[in-house]
């Protein structure tokens, strides 16, 4: 089973009996942790010794394609996770499983259930019921309701990558779309002395995540060209979106300055008084 070595850990708590019913799993990136825990799936539910190339059943092959009843896998429906999502997999696993050992149900970005769903989802994790296993996937388990977050297992799946939209769990076509608002917002925060560029980001990006993305490809565009003018290796596609004429140590600024955004943005800090105070630091030895 070629999975990460934490689910691994799961597959021997399993082994020894000693499975939880609820894991909450923080990732960098979810869609490669959606796919190594649809194999420990496959290992947890064998209904005899689990070989990736068995050929003995078709449960492998349910699980792959999304098929099996007894597994559901719960997504944000819009900008959060309902209530009636929620109560839709309390009725479906009232029954016992047919085809596999275990109900399972995987809240993909869990940090998206609103109160409503939160309340909804305890009644699996305060009164675990036998043959029911839970997984919460999320990118950012402190902002995780914490009746939710107390009551599971929790552990850390990262995954290194050298690729910028993997690291950030974006498509080329949103990377580009992103490149093209970074280009104009740069080009605007140092050249207008009123504080009003909050609102072209914010009519565009309503979640927070969307706002963290953004911040953290212009970290990369400055740090990049903080490699260039080192004259270490850097990527010139991140360098020629927007010409920073800066020297090293005015770089060095306005990254720690990018960082502590960033930083406060995970905070739940007010939105736009981020964005204000932002541009008030990075305007201070502009020029």
């Amino acid at each position: 089973m070629v999975v990460n070595n934490n689910l691994l850990e799961i597959y021997k708590k399993y082994r020894e009996g000693r499975l939880a019913h609820a894991y909450l799993i923080e990732t960098n990136n979810i869609s490669k942790c959606m796919k190594d825990l649809k194999e420990l799936v496959k290992a947890l539910n064998c209904p005899s010794e689990f070989n990736e190339n068995c050929n003995n059943c078709n449960l492998c092959n349910l699980i792959e394609k999304n098929n099996l009843p007894s597994l559901i896998t719960i997504e944000p429906d819009g900008t959060s996770i309902k209530k009636s999502q929620i109560e839709d997999l309390k009725i479906s696993f009232e029954t016992k499983p047919i085809y596999s050992k275990y109900n399972i149900y995987i809240i993909k970005n869990a940090e998206k259930l609103n109160a409503s769903s939160a309340n909804a989802m305890l009644k699996f994790v305060e009164e675990p019921t036998d043959g029911i296993l839970g997984f919460f996937i999320t990118t950012n388990k402190d902002v995780m309701i914490p009746t939710i977050k107390s009551r599971c297992q929790s552990l850390v799946i990262d995954y290194e990558s050298n690729n910028l939209l993997e690291k950030l769990n974006i498509s080329k076509e949103e990377f580009d779309d992103y490149v093209i608002d970074i280009r104009n917002y740069l080009n605007q925060i140092f050249v207008n002395d009123i504080i009003n560029h909050k609102m072209q980001i914010l009519t565009k990006y309503s979640e927070r995540k969307q706002i963290e993305i953004m911040f953290k490809l212009i970290f990369e565009i400055y740090y990049n060209h903080f490699l260039k003018i080192s004259k270490k290796n850097y990527a010139k596609e991140l360098t020629d979106i927007i010409n920073i004429k800066d020297n090293e140590k005015e770089i060095i600024r306005k990254l720690n300055i990018i960082t502590k955004f960033l930083q406060d943005l995970s905070y739940n800090v007010n939105i736009e008084l981020l964005l204000d105070k932002f541009v008030i630091e990075m305007r201070k030895n502009d020029g």
